[in-house]
């Protein structure tokens, strides 16, 4: 087999392959390793998860399937715990991996309540949310 139909065979083996399935990711474009939580909407309540542990310039897929609400909400910290976002939602979260079912009375039913950034994902099915460095616009 020659070399320039090896090559061709393949680009268009790359080119056509499946896309990985990212529905929901968190991209980490900050200066410090991330802790991050998600909210969104499960029929009439709302469902917190976590953690990913995202490192510099990486990205983790937080959210498999494709997206059915408009608004994800994510809560990010730094390796000191400290919110790396301005939240405006305040949801649970847990100290360790957890789901949460629920919003309301969060330390009443031995969570930590937080400030959650909403996230606008104009109703499509994949979405890329970017966490900046502090400071930049």
């Amino acid at each position: 087999m020659n070399i320039k139909l090896l090559l061709t065979l393949l680009c268009l083996g790359w080119v056509f392959a499946a896309p990985a399935r990212a529905e929901f990711a968190v991209c980490n474009q900050s200066f410090d390793v991330v802790n991050v939580a998600i909210g969104q909407a499960n029929g009439d309540e709302f469902v917190t998860e976590g953690w990913w542990t995202i490192g510099t310039n990486q990205c983790a897929n937080v959210i498999q399937e494709d997206l059915y609400n408009q608004y994800v909400y994510v809560y990010a910290t730094d390796v000191f715990g400290q919110p790396i976002l301005e939240g405006t939602v305040s949801m649970c979260i847990g100290a360790k991996r957890f789901e949460i079912f629920g919003i309301d009375e969060c330390l009443k039913r031995g969570h930590a309540a937080a400030q959650f950034y909403e996230v606008n994902t104009q109703e499509v099915s994949r979405w890329t949310f970017f966490l900046q460095p502090r400071g930049a616009n």
